[in-house]
């Protein structure tokens, strides 16, 4: 696998949350030099963005992030200004307290109503693997799988792990042939990137990749 088909798949990120506006420039002129598939950026920086670099690149955006636990009507505010402000994908974080709780039916309601703000541009579920069982994680690909979410999405990478290859592994027995894979969260080396690739995701979520891999 080349770095150029290794760099398509990447969500190139930068969420710290003291990330200066010179920061964000560089990153994104770095996404669109190595043509990566998206920039992913706090909801701040979505306007600026979009009126600097025009679409010369795809941007991706959190919701309820990190920790998830805001309201499902105030995650859909969120959905509707990052849409407004030029977002093309967004990246939620499910409420982890109702996985817990087993309260599926409201995780479930919350994924569909903020599926339906996305309407034609692509949505992410992140469930933070690092949280869950295997029921739970089993559960929640179950219900993504149901509602036809583009995406199911490992971590936050704020989380206390990130992405591992069981989970990816346990992911493809569950999620259905249409429901794509995106691992986040402690990806650094080529090596990590290309094996998650390889076993099956879509995306890779990190701020590694273009600095990590030697460009040809």
């Amino acid at each position: 696998m080349t770095q150029k088909e290794i760099l398509s798949h990447v969500d190139h990120t930068l969420l710290k949350p003291y990330a200066t506006w010179d920061d964000i420039q560089n990153l994104c002129r770095e996404a669109v030099k190595h043509k990566t598939a998206a920039v992913c950026i706090a909801p701040n920086y979505i306007k600026r963005v979009r009126a600097k670099f025009k679409k010369k690149l795809k941007i991706c955006t959190v919701v309820g992030f990190p920790l998830g636990f805001s309201s499902k009507e105030a995650k859909l505010v969120e959905v509707i200004q990052a849409l407004e402000d030029g977002a093309d994908e967004i990246d939620m974080v499910i409420n982890i307290s109702d996985v817990k709780n087993g309260d599926f039916d409201k995780v479930s309601q919350e994924i569909s109503l903020l599926k339906n703000a996305v309407d034609d541009k692509i949505l992410k579920v992140i469930i933070e693997t690092c949280y869950l069982n295997e029921d739970e994680k089993i559960k929640l690909c179950e219900i993504i799988k149901k509602l036809g979410v583009h995406y199911i999405k490992t971590s936050t990478g704020f989380g206390t792990a990130g992405a591992v290859m069981e989970d990816i592994l346990l992911f493809k027995k569950h999620i259905g042939k249409d429901v794509k894979i995106k691992a986040a969260g402690g990806i650094k080396t080529r090596e990590d990137m290309e094996a998650f690739l390889k076993a099956g995701c879509d995306r890779i979520g990190t701020s590694w990749a273009v600095k990590n891999l030697k460009m040809e």
